[in-house]
Parts: structure tokens; C-alpha cells; sequence
């Protein structure tokens, strides 16, 4: 019968540290799936929306005209709020 246990580690080169007992005798042959974690480092986090927005850099003015465009058009036939 096979069971199986999801555990964090770390990946030292061909080494994974896990960070708690894995509740196996030592020795024992293992199948592993590798996934990374996707809890990122504080100094990563906004990384990729840095770069997507990267785009615009260069064309800030024309960025501002087109969220200007976007909120007007949110706006056409919009019913007012009824307080």
C-alpha cells in the first residue's frame, strides 16, 4: 500500500532538506514529485508586474489618456447610485 505525504524542503544541489520528519526509515526508496513553493521572497513579490508594466515605461502619457478613456467608458449607461 503506498501513502503519501506532502512536505516542504529545501533543494541544497541533489539534496533535499525536508522540514520535518518524514516518518520513514532511513534508507527507504521514495518517488518524488517536485514542486516549487509558491509563497515568493518579499523582494520578488510585484516582480512580474514590474515587468509587464515595463512596457508602458517609455509611454506614461499615453497610458494616462487610455485608464482616463477606460474609467469615461465604464461610466456611459451606468445607472446612478441610489443612496
Amino acid at each position: 500500500m503506498m501513502s503519501t505525504n506532502m512536505l516542504k524542503g529545501v533543494v541544497h544541489g541533489r539534496t533535499i532538506e525536508l522540514a520535518e520528519e518524514p516518518g520513514l526509515p532511513d534508507g527507504q526508496e521514495v518517488m518524488v514529485i517536485l514542486q516549487a513553493a509558491a509563497v515568493e521572497p518579499a523582494a520578488a513579490q510585484g516582480e512580474s508586474l514590474r515587468r509587464a508594466f515595463g512596457s508602458w515605461s517609455e509611454e506614461g502619457a499615453d497610458l494616462d489618456d487610455y485608464l482616463r478613456q477606460v474609467r469615461e467608458n465604464r461610466k456611459v449607461g451606468r445607472r446612478p447610485i441610489e443612496p
